[in-house]
């Protein structure tokens, strides 16, 4: 049996695996694109995990703490502890601010917690050097992704924080590290006015100071009892909007990051897209190079089956070795990226089954020249 596929990649090998890799590096970025959309949705799962508490305590008629601001009194946390079934619950706050690292500005997100209580966001297993947080002033955790070092002096407001311990693999949904500070710090960085402020605000006759807020208050139920009752419960008798675990990783994934992975999921179609019609294009050149040859080959007698397999098979290993490429290309480049980006197998497979359908597709404009060859044109010259 002829090889043709065979014969006429041998003839131009280097120019084949050339636009393999051109090919591979547009599957390359698609498969970069699927893993900053599969690494949203883990980062936005980070913090409920790692807490993996059963409710979510609001402001009314609000979906924060994440998608939209609150504020409730940190006392709240004693009536939702009162409330049957529940067994634990901490006040807790969140925000993003800027840190000072030499000449550069690191955007973290910061999360105030209770230090001497019974619910700590602070995963043990993500610590990878030092300890968690022991007293209720001027410690500060961040994550190995700030740049800090244990001991390092940081300033927030109007204080200096000691760095007693660093994370790893802890961001937020936004993909900012996640950096954790006593409640009552969190506080006064959050709520707390500058002298300015307070100096003008005196002045205006206006002294009363606000009781202490926080954004959310997060609890965990006694064995037997059912969230979804505990949690309307709540929302009957203390007017808070309440979101279970389920509702709160709904809200993170449908209203935080909503937008964003849609417009990835579009640039990834995109880009598939243009795939295919590089690949249709090049096999088109491709045929049109050797319609001479292909002239020769049916004024001999080969059957068009034969030419057709040889575009088809030329069709499919230049999508093989292209799918091939941009997977090395993903994995040298994906670290690269300052969000997380997660490759996943499934994801891989997936785009293979994509690349094969749209090589066999693209071979089509090929075929069809094929096809129409006149053999006489190779009398011609």
């Amino acid at each position: 049996m002829i090889h043709l596929a065979r014969e006429d990649i041998r003839h131009t090998l280097g120019k084949f695996i050339v636009t393999a890799m051109g090919v591979g590096m547009l599957l390359g970025i698609v498969l970069i694109m699927m893993g900053v959309y599969r690494g949203m949705i883990s980062d936005a799962e980070v913090l409920l995990d790692d807490l993996n508490v059963d409710l979510w305590v609001v402001q009314e008629n609000t979906l924060g703490p994440f998608a939209e601001g609150s504020r409730v009194h940190e006392d709240l946390k004693y009536v939702i502890r009162s409330v049957e079934g529940v067994d634990k619950s901490e006040a807790i706050t969140f925000q993003s601010i800027q840190l000072d690292k030499g000449e550069k500005k690191v955007r973290i997100f910061l999360i105030g917690y209770d230090v001497f209580g019974s619910i700590i966001p602070i995963n043990k297993a993500r610590l990878v050097s030092g300890r968690t947080l022991k007293k209720d002033h001027y410690e500060i955790v961040v994550t190995d992704k700030t740049g800090f070092s244990l001991d390092d002096k940081i300033k927030i407001g109007r204080h200096f924080y000691t760095v007693v311990g660093i994370t790893h693999g802890t961001v937020s949904s936004g993909g900012d590290p996640l950096v954790y500070v006593s409640l009552k710090d969190a506080q006064q960085i959050q709520f707390s006015y500058s002298n300015k402020r307070i100096q003008s605000d005196r002045a205006r006759g206006i002294k009363a100071q606000e009781p202490p807020m926080v954004n959310a208050v997060i609890a965990m139920l006694k064995k037997g009892y059912l969230v979804d009752d505990v949690a309307e419960n709540i929302r009957k008798w203390h007017h808070k909007s309440v979101y279970t675990r389920e509702e709160e990783s709904i809200v993170l994934t449908r209203n935080v990051i909503e937008k964003a992975s849609k417009q990835i999921g579009l640039f990834t179609v995109i880009l598939v897209g243009v795939s295919t019609i590089i690949i249709a294009l090049i096999i088109y050149t491709m045929t049109l190079e050797k319609m001479k040859e292909i002239s020769i080959m049916k004024l001999i007698g080969l059957p068009n089956s034969m030419i057709v397999k040889m575009i088809v098979e030329e069709t499919l290993l230049l999508g093989v070795l292209a799918f091939i490429f941009g997977n090395i290309f993903a994995h040298l480049i994906y670290g690269k990226f300052p969000k997380h980006v997660l490759l996943n197998i499934s994801d891989a497979w997936g785009l293979f089954g994509i690349v094969i359908i749209a090589s066999i597709v693209a071979s089509f404009i090929g075929v069809k020249k094929v096809i129409s060859a006149d053999p006489t044109a190779a009398i011609g010259g």
